[in-house]
Parts: C-alpha cells; structure tokens; sequence
C-alpha cells in the first residue's frame, strides 16, 4: 500500500470544504461564490485524487452524489419515526373549527402562535443523519415503513452529505448521534418544464404534473438519471432525541431556523403568526401569489408553535391534532370546446371527452376533460365551439364545471351520444338504470386493449414493460385477443414490435412468467369484473379459495360476505355464468396461473388492527364504492355504523358528504379521506 502523505490528506480536507461551501451558497443560498469553470477545476483534482487514494473517500465527499452503476431495486424498511398525514381543510371556516377543537383539548388557553407554511407539491422524504452524515434516505410510503432511496437521495444537491454543526450552539450535545429530518423533494417548473420537452422530442410520453415527474424520478434505478433531473428540497422537520426537553429547541420556528443553520434550504415563505386571522390573511395571501412561485404549491401547512403544547395534544390514529394542511380551492380556467370525442373503455362504457385549447391549469396544460356519461353532456348542454370553465377535481382530473351559453356561437349543434360503437361499429345499449352507454361486442378492439392493460396493471397480475403503446401494438397486429394469449407470447413474436429489441422481449417474457405466481385475489381483480375492486376481490378469495368454488357459489353465497351487496354479487355470478369467460378461466389455468388461495392467511392479531373502533362512512368516496370501504373496515374487525354519535371514532368522508360531516365536525371525530382509510390497513393486507 502506498503512503499517504501530510500535504495530500490535507489539500484533499481543503477541496472537499471548498466544494460542499461553494455548493451549499449555490444550490441553497441562490447565492453562488464559485465560477462554474473553477467548481469544475476543483471537482476533477478531488475526484482525481480520490481515484489515487481510494482508502480517502468519505460518503459526505462531494464525488459520492452520484453512483456509478444501476441499483437492482428498492427494498422497505421501517422509519425511524413514523410519517403522519396531516388532516385536510379546505377554508378558513374549517381552519377555524379545527382550532376549536383542538382548544377544547388543551390544558389551558393561553395565547399561542402558529407557524405557516407554504404545503410543497411534490414527495416527503425521511432524511436520518449520523454524527452528521446522511446513511438514510427515505420514501413517505404509507407513514409507517417507505423505500429506501438513499442513493437516489444523495444526488440532491440542496441536501447536505454532512450537517454543518460549527454555527450550532447545541454541537457538543450527544443526542446529535442521531437527527431525523422531513422535508418534501419536488422539481421546480423550469426544470419540468425542460423534462416534459427533452421527453417530447424523444418521442416519450410527458409526465403530468411535477409531483408525478418527481416522485418517478425518486424511484429511477440509475442515481445518474436521477442526478441530471436536477430535484429540489425544501426542510420543514427536525426530530432529535430529547429535543422535546427544551435544549435544543423549544418550537417549530426555532427548529426551522436551526435547519437553516445545519445547511438545509428551508422555504423563505414561512411566517410566524399570532392568530387565526393572522393564519387566514397568510392563506389567502398566497391563494393568489403562489401563481408567481417557480415551484409547485396546494396548500398551507399550518401547525402550533410550542412543542410542550403540540406534546401535550398529541396523535390521532392516522395525524397529529397540532397540525392541519389549509388547502386552496380547486383553479378554474375558460377554454374553447374544439372537439367531443368518445372514449371505449374496457368495460364497454363510452365516455365523452371535451377536447378543448390547451389551457394552463394547477401547474400543467390541459387540453382534454371527461364529461363522464351522456346524462352529463345534456346536463351541460356542451357543444362544439363552446367557452366552458374547466377545474381540475382534487388539482389531478380535468372536469368541465360549466358551459358560457352567452358565449355561444350561432349554428351549433347539441352533441348525442353515438347509437353504435366508434371502436368497432356494432350497436351500443344503454340500461334505464344506468347513465353509461355500453358497447357489448366483446371482441371490440377498445374493450380487448382496455382489459389487457388492467390485466398487466401494478393492482393486478403486475406485468412490468407491458406498458398501453405494447398492449396496442399487439391487439393492433392480432398477435393478442384475450389476456390468455398474453402467456402464448415468445421473444420472435415480441422483436417485431416497434422499440422492442431481443433484450427488451425477453425481459417482457420474463415478466410474464413472473406473472404465474400472483395470488389468487390479484387474479380475481386482474379478470376484471364490474364492481369488482381490489378490495372486494381480496374480500371474495378469502371466503371463496379456489376459483371453482367461487363459479359454484350462488348469488345469496356470495351476498353472504359482508360488505358485498347484491350488485356485486350478481355481477360476479353472472360473469362467472359466461361460456366466453369460462373458456378463459381454462386457458389462464392451463397457462399456469394461480386461482387457487396458496397463502397463509393473515394472523389473527393483524386481522384486528381496527379491533374497538366505530366508523362512519359518508358522501362519494374516489374508487371504493361505499359497500367496498364497509367491507374493508369489517376485514379488519372495525365496526361500522350509519350514524353518527360520541361513539364514533372515526368519519370516511367522500364528496358530498352532507350531514354527516357536519355533526362528525361539531362532536370533534376525527376525519379520514378515503387514501387514509387504505393507508390505515395497507401494511396488513
């Protein structure tokens, strides 16, 4: 081993001290204090020189951002601390009954502060420290265990490898062996922009919004990818051991500013208030001027200042009581209505689609809404040429609010629902019951593509690399008609495709094999029967365990089941009663598929996570149908009721919840949106 010279360790300290300051006044301060040609300069003689002397790289060196080869994949581990949600209002009426109510549980009311914060759209991230050093980058996950991105995470130059702990009084303090810091990780718009383009001109799909466009980034396998992508990161947590005792910070506003300090970049926007009304002016201040921000933001994180207090309040199951995210209301933006197109979806149902002037909305441009059925289109009475305001629904779906008939020009025409396919040509139905237009034809190409790629879908069977251009490629060409051809594909068949060389086919026959060992509920849901959801299907496969004793099962066997109602299972019964359907359940089986529950089943202290608690549910939940959320609460031993009363722990709450809420709101019960319902479970299931 060759020496190591004095002069050579320390000019290797020097590079690396210049780098990570001149770094930190870049990336954090906005505030460079380096030409780019001379970082570069000193870039190269550190990396040289670490290249020489191997045994002298460190993991907070400024070389170590960036990995050399491809991670094989993620694994979960548990966090540290646990990630919670944060209860949702939507104004300043909400705001203000929440601090209602959390005064009713404090000890004493004496004037207290809030700290405002703009709500960062993009990804939270578990940061854990080491006397000083990052070993640990996490995914939110669902709260309680994420992905494990530390080298992903490393590549974010506004994150310090290393705490700066010169300028903090509290270095010396033992409990800095370990430090816990949350923050959110999100793409500025320019560089989303410039993502969304270099993805165009490649011929690439572009991502949606920057919250999708990050949180894709974070799971890259290649921290190379990662690093060029250029994501940001703002601070808003620091969690130390004993810090709860006062030593180290005796609020939130104090902790923000020690980030600062460590060498965080933590949002300038931050602001101290001393009431309600002073949290009510920050909100709709930046209702309006977040529209001038460079990045992405929905909201206004709102939380008490004092840690003693925010202790003393303490948790709910799923957030904490100290703490709300004030949302804003949904952006609404005029357009002009060029086109109404029809949509054949893999149920057969035909969707009529607003085809409008691209228009900016929430961050990105919006050139298609749903208009969901043809009892909504005559609702609207929208027609080609018309001005319409458009909203995205929860800042993700585009929706048509209203249509300008003043605005209206001469001569237009009302829209009516096609009488046969557009797919295929043959005759729709539409039942008395129902709003949705089907067509039936169930060799319809649209249907066919439709149900392949839920077949291939991540809930389903899980076929990574089929993605919606290969499925339409394969139907196009014949080479598939049913997802039981899917398992009859080989490499030859595969190489034909556009963009689809051999090593590419064969990865796409490997993950089709892989495919044969999901378990019977996945399979249940990947076939796709109405009604028929994730949840339901796992519900169904725990009572029925094999595929020929649910085709057996009559309609009163399965209404048996709790929570599934007599919709469901007669669309179950019925689906189950086809000839087409039973043919496919043979090829599926003769492929190798798993309809049979192989499993052990789920421990009986697990099936009581929900074990002692009431819940309610109310309005129009996102996916689940209202039987389904019932049904899922029940698997997992909670008891559900119709009314509200002191006794009830918990309100699911959907749209257009009415009463319900209102009373949950006045008796204080606490609020869970349908995504905090599945995250309640998710780690059980």
């Amino acid at each position: 081993m060759q020496s190591i010279q004095p002069e050579t360790k320390q000019r290797i300290e020097e590079l690396r001290k210049l780098l990570i300051e001149a770094s930190y006044a870049y990336y954090v301060l906005d505030a460079p204090t380096m030409e780019d040609v001379i970082y570069d300069k000193l870039y190269r003689e550190l990396q040289d020189k670490e290249t020489q002397y191997p045994e002298l790289i460190t993991a907070d060196s400024p070389t170590q951002r960036v990995g050399e080869k491809p991670a094989t994949g993620f694994i979960s581990v548990a966090h540290n601390i646990p990630l919670y949600s944060l209860e949702n209002a939507f104004n300043v009426d909400e705001l203000k009954t929440w601090d209602e109510r959390w005064r009713r549980n404090a000890s004493s009311q004496e004037q207290v502060d809030y700290v405002c914060e703009l709500k960062i759209d993009g990804n939270a991230l578990a940061l854990t420290y080491e006397n000083g050093v990052l070993v640990r980058g996490v995914t939110r996950g669902d709260g309680v265990s994420g992905e494990d991105i530390t080298t992903n995470v490393r590549t974010i130059r506004s994150i310090p490898l290393r705490l700066n702990l010169d300028d903090v009084e509290i270095q010396n303090n033992p409990s800095l062996q370990r430090i816990e810091v949350r923050g959110e990780g999100f793409l500025p718009l320019d560089v989303f922009e410039k993502i969304n383009q270099e993805r165009l001109s490649s011929g690439e799909s572009q991502f949606a919004n920057p919250r999708n466009a990050a949180a894709g980034t974070l799971r890259q396998l290649d921290s190379r990818v990662v690093d060029k992508r250029r994501l940001d990161f703002f601070a808003y947590t620091l969690q130390i051991p004993g810090m709860d005792d006062g030593s180290i910070a005796n609020n939130q506003w104090e902790a923000l500013e020690l980030l600062g300090k460590m060498g965080f970049k933590v949002n300038p926007n931050k602001q101290l208030c001393h009431s309600v009304d002073e949290v009510a002016q920050y909100y709709q201040h930046w209702d309006t001027e977040r529209l001038n921000l460079p990045y992405m933001t929905d909201g206004v994180v709102v939380k008490l200042n004092s840690f003693s207090l925010q202790q003393q309040l303490g948790f709910t199951q799923k957030f904490p009581r100290w703490a709300i995210a004030l949302k804003y209301a949904a952006q609404e933006a005029p357009t002009r209505v060029e086109n109404i197109s029809v949509n054949v979806g893999r149920s057969g149902a035909l969707t009529p689609l607003a085809e409008m002037h691209p228009v900016q909305l929430a961050g990105t441009t919006v050139s298609r809404a749903t208009l969901h059925n043809g009892d909504r289109v005559s609702q609207l009475d929208i027609r080609v040429g018309d001005t319409v305001i458009v909203r995205k629904a929860g800042e993700i779906i585009p929706e048509v609010v209203r249509v300008l008939k003043e605005l209206r020009p001469e001569n237009t025409i009302p829209f009516e629902m096609p009488s046969n396919c557009p797919v295929c040509g043959q005759p729709v139905v539409k039942e008395k019951s129902e709003a949705v237009t089907r067509c039936v034809n169930i060799n319809c190409p649209a249907i066919v593509k439709g149900s392949i790629e839920h077949w291939v879908s991540r809930n389903a069977l899980d076929i990574r690399g089929m993605g919606e251009k290969v499925v339409h490629q394969l139907v196009d060409k014949e080479l598939v008609n049913s997802v039981a051809d899917l398992y009859e594909l080989t490499e030859e068949k595969l190489v034909n495709l556009e963009r689809m060389g051999k090593k590419s086919a064969q990865k796409l026959i490997d993950a089709i094999e892989k495919s044969k060992k999901q378990p019977w509920g996945r399979v249940l849901y990947g076939l796709g029967i109405r009604h028929v959801g994730s949840v339901i299907a796992q519900t169904v496969t725990e009572k029925f365990d094999s595929v020929e004793k649910l085709a057996a099962a009559k309609v009163t066997d399965i209404e048996a089941i709790y929570g599934i109602g007599i919709e469901i299972a007669e669309s179950i019964h019925q689906w189950f009663g086809m000839e087409a359907n039973q043919k496919l359940i043979e090829h599926l089986q003769n492929a190798g598929l798993q309809f049979q529950e192989t499993q052990n089943k789920v421990s009986s202290h697990i099936n009581q996570k929900l074990a002692g608690k009431t819940f309610v549910v109310t309005g129009t939940l996102p996916t689940l149908k209202r039987d389904e959320a019932k049904a899922l609460i029940q698997k997992f031993a909670g008891k559900v009721t119709d009314s509200v009363s002191k006794s009830t722990d918990y309100l699911v709450v959907g749209e257009n919840a009415g009463s319900k809420l209102a009373k949950a709101e006045k008796l204080g019960i606490t609020q869970l949106s349908e995504q905090q319902l599945l995250e309640m479970v998710s780690n059980y299931q």
